[in-house]
């Protein structure tokens, strides 16, 4: 082991030589899922590599302990990058890290360590769980005025579509990152699109939805316009989701596929989407985390109001897409209520939690058409009760972690209640 890791980090010492490297941006995230970074030169990376970076992990959100506030930065090898938005000389490369205590021991509370548990778990098992999401978007001509800036439609390749250019050099950026883009398009509202990333496991992709974002918003700040990632931005129009297909493997095999289904659905595919369906509502306060989540959770949006799957409506919970038998690797499920706004490293590893519970207590899968779904939570004040009496997240995100996100959330909501909204003004003002 020793080996491997001195063999990455002379690789890295030996890149950074040869691409002129100066600077590395370490990047993690806080339990909210906003991106932190802090920059270093070349001359520290080795010390970087071997002991970490420290911080002051009381001034992040859902880092304090109240007996230890110093935290270690420690770079993942795995993922060193050149940032191609960064001049070539002298350039700027970034490293996803795991944070420590000082001490050396894994810090619990941080998002990705949470992430890497239960894929760690998984793994021992012999499963590989993979992810491609469909992460959709707006333009907009400022962050603040939400002013589309086409008038395009769903797939729309016109006149129309004003950031198709834009998005043309997003993909291209994003596969200098080592970043697949399966496809890319305008979405069915103004100025919303979508890009689609190719399946890799859970780790790789929550990094990747990371970068991601980041991408967006620099090529368009370059354009002079403003990416945006709320998850409903117009009244009038359907919000941006991040659907996501997921797969689970044993080895090359598909365990999701069989033969012996009229719908090619294996027991154990079942038995995880009666998992979702089951522990959606409680998780929800992870994959759709904001008040404004809640806007675009509403009927006719083509988004999910109730734990339902199917094979053909895109207002489920859960879809099934069709697929080709021969092509058993595509065998898969769809997961429509997470956002882009969530972070990606607590959302996977909430779904592959309430997944996994469905298979190891071999939960039994409602038939399609039923009609007694549950509904799900319509503010983000439900999602907080339903989260609060959730063993299953506690169980995941560990004490620290578990508290830490439901007072930040019940501060929100608590805040939200007490504003007065426009459309109250308009509404009652003049009348009452």
């Amino acid at each position: 082991m020793k080996k491997n890791k001195d063999s990455s980090k002379k690789h890295i010492m030996q890149s950074c030589l040869e691409h002129d490297v100066k600077f590395i941006r370490l990047w993690f995230t806080d339990i909210l899922g906003n991106l932190k970074s802090v920059a270093i030169t070349v001359e520290e990376l080795e010390h970087a590599l071997t002991d970490g970076i420290s911080f002051d992990g009381s001034s992040i959100s859902g880092f304090a302990r109240s007996e230890e506030y110093d935290m270690l930065a420690v770079p993942d090898p795995q993922t060193f990058k050149i940032l191609p938005w960064r001049p070539k000389e002298q350039a700027v490369a970034r490293m996803f890290c795991n944070i420590q205590t000082t001490d050396g021991k894994e810090f619990t509370s941080d998002p990705r360590n949470i992430l890497i548990s239960i894929l760690s778990k998984l793994r021992t098992k012999g499963f590989t769980f993979y992810v491609s999401p469909e992460i959709e978007f707006f333009y907009f001509h400022s962050q603040n005025d939400p002013e589309p800036i086409d008038e395009g439609g769903y797939f729309d390749l016109t006149t129309l579509d004003a950031t198709s250019d834009i998005r043309r050099e997003t993909v291209l950026m994003l596969e200098d990152l080592g970043i697949g883009v399966a496809v890319s398009h305008h979405e069915g509202a103004p100025s919303q699109h979508e890009m689609d990333l190719r399946h890799t496991d859970a780790l790789n992709m929550a990094d990747s939805i990371m970068t991601f974002k980041t991408v967006v918003k620099e090529v368009a700040h370059k354009h002079d316009v403003y990416a945006s990632f709320m998850p409903k931005p117009l009244t009038n129009y359907n919000g941006s989701g991040m659907h996501l297909q997921l797969s689970l493997f044993k080895g090359q095999e598909n365990v999701f596929f069989s033969n012996s289904d009229n719908r090619n659905l294996s027991t154990m595919a079942k038995q995880f989407i009666a998992g979702l369906i089951t522990h959606t509502p409680e998780i929800m306060l992870i994959t759709n985390q904001w008040i404004n989540s809640y806007k675009r959770l509403v009927p006719g949006f083509e988004a999910p109001t109730n734990a339902t799957w199917s094979l053909t409506n895109y207002s489920d919970l859960i879809r099934v897409p069709r697929f080709k038998k021969k092509q058993k690797d595509s065998a898969r499920i769809e997961y429509r209520v997470a956002d882009p706004a969530c972070n990606p490293y607590l959302a996977l590893a909430a779904v592959l939690a309430a997944g996994l519970e469905g298979i190891e207590n071999k939960y039994k899968l409602k038939d399609i058409n039923d009609n007694n779904a549950e509904e799900l939570p319509e503010s983000l004040g439900d999602s907080i009760k339903l989260y609060e009496q959730s063993k299953l997240m506690k169980k995941l995100l560990g004490k620290e972690s578990f508290n830490a996100l439901l007072k930040n959330k019940k501060e929100e909501w608590s805040e939200y209640k007490q504003q007065v909204s426009d459309y109250e003004l308009d509404k009652y003002l003049s009348t009452l």
